[in-house]
């Protein structure tokens, strides 16, 4: 079954902490999250075995720091700017209100979304039952919500940085950029759903972990679909987003 309400009353009492946090960058420890970001990119199971060190100091799993998310909150809303100005959006509302897609709607909505499923998933199937832990213990939603901060930050330098200086080549009907652009979407989200694992399988009262990396199965499907039909999802995702673009052709 779920946490009681006593564990969730006591993650109710921690998000405005964090919240009161994320405004005041005298607590946010920047160099340590600068250090997590790297690792992440180039091995991120160094980052989820310091996980246990929150839990022995702090009694959570969850980090008490928010500036990880701040700092990304940062990165998101200066890459959308750029993509803004990339392709001519009108109107300093018009980039506002894009600047507001991108980090309430790609980062913020998605993420308490499957933070949320996530929780939950791992709560209601994954726990391990009359394990030898001598203190029945749950999945925080702030950890959930952290391991989509971590999975994300890669994501963001694939789709959001590497996709901008890339934009040139990648918004063309030629197979090679369409081959070029979906493999780029591929390892960003497969490797969002790895670093997803990652953070669950850091967590030793959980079982059958392996259920988080189900989804790079069919993502691999899609793709090999996609490439085959030809259809670009570069720029399929510039169209959702600025509506119309000229497409050179090679």
């Amino acid at each position: 079954m779920l946490p009681g309400a006593g564990y969730l009353r006591n993650q109710h009492s921690r998000l405005p902490e964090y919240l009161r946090r994320l405004l005041s960058y005298t607590q946010m420890d920047i160099e340590y999250t600068f250090w997590q970001m790297f690792y992440l990119c180039f091995n991120p199971s160094r980052v989820y075995r310091t996980t246990s060190w929150h839990k022995q100091t702090k009694n959570q799993w969850a980090r008490d720091d928010p500036a990880f998310v701040a700092i990304l909150l940062f990165f998101m809303s200066v890459a959308s700017m750029a993509f803004a100005v990339a392709f001519k959006v009108g109107g300093f509302i018009q980039i506002v209100k894009l600047m507001f897609w991108a980090v309430f709607f790609d980062f913020v909505t998605i993420g308490v979304i499957t933070a949320s499923i996530g929780w939950w998933l791992s709560n209601r199937y994954l726990r391990l039952r009359n394990s030898l832990h001598s203190v029945d213990q749950s999945v925080e939603w702030l950890y959930s919500f952290d391991i989509h901060c971590n999975s994300f930050f890669p994501l963001f330098l694939i789709l959001y940085v590497v996709q901008f200086f890339l934009l040139p080549l990648l918004l063309s009907t030629s197979f090679f950029s369409t081959f070029l652009a979906n493999t780029l979407y591929l390892l960003a989200i497969a490797y969002y759903y790895y670093n997803t694992f990652l953070g669950y399988n850091a967590l030793p009262f959980l079982q059958n972990q392996v259920v988080f990396l189900y989804p790079i199965a069919g993502l691999f499907v899609v793709y090999v679909i996609s490439v085959v039909f030809n259809l670009n999802l570069c720029i399929f995702v510039m169209n959702t987003y600025f509506r119309t673009l000229t497409h050179s052709s090679q």
